[in-house]
């Protein structure tokens, strides 16, 4: 926050906050000739006003608001730049990246800062830590049949996986379905955990300028006879003329390599989309999926426990 709106703020809040001061002694004091509990000269059909003071108790009740307003103030963050005697911040701001919020982290501890999502994430592991490590020492697979550690698994993919992948794992247009059983990666528990803990970088080039728009549409229907559809043979056949520019990922056949994360064309699964179009638009521009990688959010423990869930879901 510049300078200027920082002051802005400043005179904003304790002006309002003097104001209120002097608006509630202005009321304590009595500036008219009129005793209390008699009659101001006012009436209105019937009703008199008296002249009658504030109750103690309400009128101390508002000076204790007041004072713990300016003891908030200046305790805490909330007059512009003013950081607060006692440093507190609820989490680190204006990260946009793991790199800057590590870094941001070392440079509250430098400052004197207390950031509560730190010290929460620091106990956090502390009290979940070793049950993670006993869970961790399982096998993949063991994971997999573990009651405990699948409940684990699952919090641990609704909080950092469903967004993409959905909280069923059925994903969606771009996004894996994970209960099916198909990895482009590679269906093994060290594939799957590789995946969660490196990430994949997907390399569909786009083949548009290669091709032409008539390479396409046989590419197209090529593609979609490999898993049985009905096409045009003879779009078909001409597209398969043309079939070594995908061969190398995908292989001559068409089943993929999990390798390359190149899918498999014959078993009518498609992360973009299955219809003809959807492949159109895949052969004509390419795509460029991106899985984060996990390391160093959840670390090898958390990653494990997850690798097991997903395991089970295919399963």
């Amino acid at each position: 926050m510049s300078s200027f709106w920082s002051w802005w703020i400043i005179v904003l809040t304790l002006g309002s906050l003097v104001a209120i001061g002097l608006l509630l002694w202005w009321n304590m004091k009595n500036f008219t000739d009129v005793e209390e509990g008699e009659s101001m000269g006012h009436e209105f059909d019937g009703i008199i006003e008296l002249n009658n003071p504030l109750p103690t108790w309400w009128t101390v009740l508002f000076w204790i608001c007041l004072a713990w307003g300016l003891l908030y103030l200046l305790l805490y963050p909330g007059l512009g730049n003013f950081p607060g005697l006692l440093k507190w911040q609820s989490a680190n701001q204006f990260v946009l990246s793991l790199e800057e919020s590590q870094q941001a982290k070392i440079d509250a501890r430098e400052a004197g800062f207390n950031v509560q999502y730190d010290r929460e994430r620091v106990r956090a592991d502390e009290v979940f830590g070793p049950i993670f490590q006993q869970y961790a020492s399982l096998e993949i697979a063991e994971i997999a049949q573990d009651r405990d550690a699948l409940r684990i698994g699952q919090r641990l993919f609704l909080q950092n996986c469903a967004q993409c992948h959905g909280s069923d794992a059925r994903g969606s247009q771009g996004f894996p379905n994970l209960t099916d059983g198909v990895f482009n990666w590679g269906s093994s528990p060290q594939h799957i955990y590789t995946t969660i803990m490196e990430g994949r970088q997907a390399a569909m080039p786009a083949f548009g300028d290669q091709l032409g728009s008539q390479g396409i549409a046989e590419m197209t229907a090529y593609v979609l006879s490999l898993s049985g559809r009905t096409v045009d043979r003879d779009l078909a056949r001409a597209g398969e003329q043309q079939w070594m520019v995908c061969a190398a990922c995908h292989g001559q056949d068409g089943k993929g390599n999990p390798a390359l994360g190149a899918p498999d064309l014959t078993n009518n699964v498609w992360t973009y989309g299955g219809s003809e179009r959807a492949i159109n638009e895949t052969l004509m521009y390419g795509r460029n999926g991106v899985m984060p990688a996990f390391k160093d959010i959840l670390g090898e423990d958390k990653v494990k426990i997850l690798s097991g869930y997903i395991l089970s879901l295919s399963q």
